[in-house]
């Protein structure tokens, strides 16, 4: 009976010693404290922009972004640790204010991530340039001269990390509307507004 005892302990003392002290040799270390940030990631955008910039009627305008990046560098140490992407994404703008009713196209651009060690916040920043198409109305003084547009995005803001595949962005955007001077008069629209996002890394 005491020999059961003193077995009985042995065991209990060494699945408390495994369970405490765990695998010293291989931690398990969480996305936030080892910088190493996923390769690709998903993003569903939307914002709301107002005309800006001495524009030709008040625009309100509407924004929705489905967005695909690829990290392309990271900076590993120093004031700027944190990584890039490239990223391409497609855009749906109902217009609910303005001469124009919607406007569809894509933008190409890089976003940088500075990321400081264990913190969930992340500061971020991007542009891009890209094309579209919009309902042009150019017989209406201040309407766009014709339907084929370029586009300027930019945006800053911060990301927060809900886990190792989650984000949630809230920042600010700028989006610019021109055909590039091939119709006289080129009325383009300056455009800013508050936006959020959702992303999904993997």
């Amino acid at each position: 009976m005491k020999a059961l005892r003193i077995c009985i302990g042995c065991i209990t003392l060494s699945i408390c010693s495994y369970t405490f002290a765990g695998n010293q040799g291989q931690p398990v270390v969480s996305a936030i404290e080892e910088f190493n940030p996923h390769r690709f990631e998903l993003a569903l955008e939307t914002g709301y922009l107002f005309g800006a910039i001495n524009p030709p009627t008040d625009y309100q305008i509407g924004a929705v972004f489905l967005t695909g990046r690829v990290r392309c560098g990271v900076i590993r140490s120093g004031w700027l640790r944190g990584y890039n992407q490239f990223y391409v994404s497609g855009m749906a703008e109902p217009i609910f204010k303005g001469i124009e009713n919607h406007y569809f196209g894509f933008n190409l651009g890089m976003r940088y991530n500075f990321v400081q060690p264990g913190s969930r916040v992340v500061p971020y920043f991007s542009g891009g340039v890209g094309a579209g198409g919009i309902d042009s109305h150019p017989e209406v003084p201040g309407g766009q001269g014709q339907d084929f547009t370029f586009n300027i995005l930019s945006a800053a803001g911060i990301s927060f990390i809900v886990n190792d595949h989650w984000k949630i962005d809230v920042g600010a955007l700028y989006q610019h509307l021109s055909n590039g001077g091939q119709t006289d008069p080129n009325p383009s629209l300056n455009l800013f507004g508050p936006q959020l996002g959702v992303n999904y890394s993997f």
